[in-house]
């Protein structure tokens, strides 16, 4: 049995080695790493880790990188692909809106009935990404791709559609909801500033300064015309 703690564990390895946006290919994870995403002290991440290893879900030598085995990248992938379910019936049919539902997701992940996720991705109609962009992992674990590129890499004069952010704090959301930018939302880059790498936007007929920051957490899709 794997514990509430030790999922979140998992969940947090398989983000950091292989599923967040725009990550094409998986990477190993150092122990601070991960301490600094779980917001942890690294003795306490460093326990954690002992616990999983003896259960055969990690590989880990100590100043060495984590991996994750078989068993832990496929219990690791079912709660990701939870926790991206619930988002999506969330956002779809009770009406959260995309910064409510990653912390009430965070709660509902850790149930443990399969026949509960499959009848609500049966539900949702099987969707492949979640409403933050993310890829959602299928019953067997095949994670869905797109190619995506960050908006501050896209060239002066290209027009791109906002297909997924990398930043899903509230902070971040509220501030692209003050903008009228969402998952869908087309954007124009109309100028690249390069004395401090921000650029200048045009969605529909408004214009908009964003930061180097900000344009680094928007994953978008060019459009050819």
């Amino acid at each position: 049995m794997i514990s509430l703690t030790e999922e979140n564990y998992l969940k947090a390895l398989i983000y950091l080695s292989s599923l967040a946006p725009g990550i094409e290919e998986k990477k190993d994870v150092g122990t601070s790493e991960l301490a600094s995403y779980l917001k942890l002290k690294s003795s306490t991440v460093n326990e954690m880790l002992k616990r999983l290893k003896e259960k055969n879900l990690i590989n880990h030598e100590k100043y060495k990188k984590i991996t994750l085995t078989h068993s832990g990248e496929r219990n690791g992938l079912k709660i990701v692909r939870k926790h991206r379910l619930w988002e999506t019936f969330l956002f779809t049919k009770l009406d959260f809106d995309w910064i409510e539902i990653h912390e009430v997701a965070e709660q509902l992940e850790h149930i443990k009935s399969e026949k509960l996720v499959e009848k609500i991705d049966r539900l949702l109609g099987y969707p492949n990404f979640d409403p933050h962009g993310d890829p959602i992992p299928n019953k067997h674990g095949k994670i869905p791709q797109r190619i995506t590129k960050t908006l501050s890499a896209v060239n002066k004069g290209e027009k791109c559609v906002v297909l997924a952010v990398s930043d899903t704090s509230r902070d971040f959301l509220n501030y692209l909801e003050d903008l009228d930018i969402s998952i869908k939302t087309e954007i124009v880059v109309i100028d690249k500033i390069g004395y401090d790498k921000s650029i200048k936007i045009k969605i529909k007929h408004e214009q908009y300064s964003l930061s180097r920051k900000v344009a680094d957490n928007l994953l978008v899709g060019v459009k050819l015309n």
